[in-house]
């Protein structure tokens, strides 16, 4: 990948994916060392770790499944990135009593995607039922901690489902978080997007929402177009 770092990962328990890579891709971050990142829902800490290679601002990780906690921390001594990248173990909910109100600049997550329903199909798999469906987290619980973390024009970061879009905005704008810059993904031309980016800002100003141009993930032989080859590999040339 582009970034000069390895992220220990588990087949049967959690492996990063390209929706990490996205969010990790799609968030800006000052370079200088004096923002507050934080990044929720953070998994094998994948996002996290992306980050600190576009910053020198420390950047904290929050998740709330040990077992994750704990690779994402190997991963960190893996990197040598002890003085600039933490991780901890906490339930986004319970975050108030953890960090400041108003304090963060910057603010990335990638959270659980589905509904937990009656009719919902979970994961059989715990850690990957707890990673994809609102067991813990909603939608709404995951704005309002964005929300009471970030400063006043601090920026937010999310990677989602378009099909909830609407719901996103709605969820955002509740809580004052504008919606500035979104960018649909799509799996490959001709076929409906897949993932959805989202950029928002703390008190933002309603207008000057733009809609990014579209990106393709693969292209018709299923290989990674360039703007995502890049992205994975740091090379628009094929690994061949």
């Amino acid at each position: 990948m582009q970034y000069d770092i390895e992220i220990i990962q588990s087949p049967s328990v959690f492996s990063f994916s390209l929706d990490a890579v996205l969010l990790g891709e799609f968030a800006q971050v000052p370079k200088h060392n004096r923002a507050k990142i934080i990044d929720l829902c953070s998994g094998n800490g994948a996002v996290a770790l992306m980050l600190s290679q576009k910053t020198a601002s420390p950047v904290m990780g929050i998740e709330i499944q040990e077992r994750l906690v704990d690779m994402a921390n190997r991963s960190i001594k893996l990197n040598q990135l002890e003085e600039q990248v933490t991780m901890k173990k906490a339930d986004v909910k319970e975050i108030r009593e953890m960090i400041r109100h108003d304090s963060v600049d910057v603010v990335t997550c990638n959270p659980p995607y589905f509904k937990v329903t009656e009719e919902s199909l979970q994961n059989p798999n715990t850690h990957l039922a707890i990673a994809r469906h609102e067991i813990f987290l909603s939608l709404e619980e995951m704005m309002k901690a964005t929300a009471f973390l970030l400063k006043t024009k601090g920026k937010a970061y999310f990677v989602h489902r378009p099909d909830r879009f609407l719901e996103i905005l709605d969820a955002m704008r509740a809580v004052n978080l504008a919606p500035k810059r979104v960018r649909f993904v799509y799996p490959k031309e001709h076929k409906e997007a897949n993932m959805i980016l989202i950029e928002g800002i703390k008190n933002g100003k309603e207008t000057g929402f733009s809609v990014l141009p579209p990106l393709f993930v693969f292209d018709q032989n299923d290989q990674y177009l360039p703007e995502v080859r890049r992205m994975i590999y740091g090379t628009e040339r094929s690994k061949e």
